[in-house]
């Protein structure tokens, strides 16, 4: 099982690098740094539900929060290599003590989704009511609904005038998703992983053999909350500026369709899904004729009628249905009798 987990692992890597090369061949790059972000944010949800079983509605809120704090510590530093490195922590710790709040008080499924979403709402408020002077971290001035723009973006660690961007940050951000990606692969076949997976099963049954089924879901939720960190900070310096719409409710409601359409329980799945999602939304953009919710809400009725799974996992069953059928018909056809067609 194990090595066909890293085979798996190494053809989803030459595929994806085939992909960075290629894409840029047919879309522009601005857009696709922007679908590559989307689905790093996508993997952040589908490890803590489609593995963790934790359905969260406060992915944008660690999103959020790792693009205003690299745009705060930016502004004030002048450089991005450790606003970058915040950009990823603070979100982190922030899951870490949700996390530990939510687990240890043994909420429920259903209220640990209402207090994920209430506590996204939370930001989405307050972010649009500091519009102030006197809302401001240092140099840095939050904005309000106007967000903070004007900040350094990503650049060379160590020389500030050495600005990534355009297809340079299109590849960045691709080998970034890689990395997190071969990063949570691991992780998932490491004991923490499989306890996890577990406890996504059963719960009950993972305490019993003696493992703190809490802690290991509060961890989980951490790392989820770093990955989405990292999304942000990327976002943040793709569109150098932030605003409170990235604590939206909408955005959220996207992350998790995002993860349906393309299957939970894998890690390409969600990925895909954001991708191809993400880049229907762009082009219904461009028209006014056709709202992109109703869009995205016919496809989520769709891919939940007709592909429960989600496409992905669908897709993987119907070739794995069809590779035994092969399989099977091989031996009868070495083992039959020669017919004078054959001759």
């Amino acid at each position: 099982m194990a090595g066909s987990q890293a085979t798996g692992t190494l053809w989803v890597l030459l595929a994806g690098l085939v992909v960075m090369f290629v894409a840029p061949l047919v879309v522009e790059t601005y857009t696709l740094t922007l679908l590559v972000i989307y689905a790093m944010l996508a993997l952040s949800l589908g490890l803590i539900w489609g593995f963790g079983g934790i359905l969260c509605f406060g992915q944008t809120a660690f999103f959020g929060l790792g693009a205003y704090t690299y745009a705060i510590m930016a502004i004030n530093i002048g450089e991005s290599t450790v606003p970058a490195l915040l950009g990823i922590l603070v979100p982190a710790l922030f899951a870490a003590a949700l996390g530990a709040m939510m687990f240890y008080g043994r909420l429920s499924d259903v209220y640990l989704g209402v207090v994920t979403l209430v506590v996204t709402l939370i930001f989405f408020k307050f972010m649009n009511s500091t519009a102030g002077p006197e809302y401001q971290i240092g140099a840095a001035r939050l904005g309000g609904f106007n967000g903070i723009p004007g900040f350094q973006t990503l650049n060379v660690p160590g020389d500030p005038r050495a600005y990534i961007y355009d297809r340079s940050l299109y590849y960045v951000c691709f080998l970034a998703l890689l990395i997190v990606y071969v990063l949570v692969r691991l992780l998932l076949a490491s004991p923490f992983g499989r306890i996890a997976v577990a406890i996504r099963e059963n719960e009950r049954r993972v305490e019993l053999m003696g493992y703190d089924a809490r802690l290991q879901k509060a961890l989980l939720f951490t790392v989820g909350g770093a990955i989405a960190g990292l999304a942000g900070t990327l976002y943040a310096s793709w569109a150098e500026i932030v605003t409170p719409g990235m604590f939206s409710l909408g955005q959220s409601a996207e992350i998790i369709i995002w993860c349906i359409v393309g299957g939970l329980g894998t890690l390409v799945g969600p990925m895909l899904g954001a991708v191809l999602l993400g880049y229907l939304k762009f082009r219904l953009g461009q028209q006014s004729a056709i709202d992109n919710s109703l869009i995205l809400g016919l496809i989520l009725v769709v891919v939940v009628l007709a592909l429960p799974r989600g496409v992905l996992p669908s897709l993987m069953a119907l070739w794995e249905r069809r590779r035994r059928r092969l399989s099977m018909r091989a031996p009868r056809r070495r083992g039959r009798r020669p017919e004078a067609s054959d001759v």
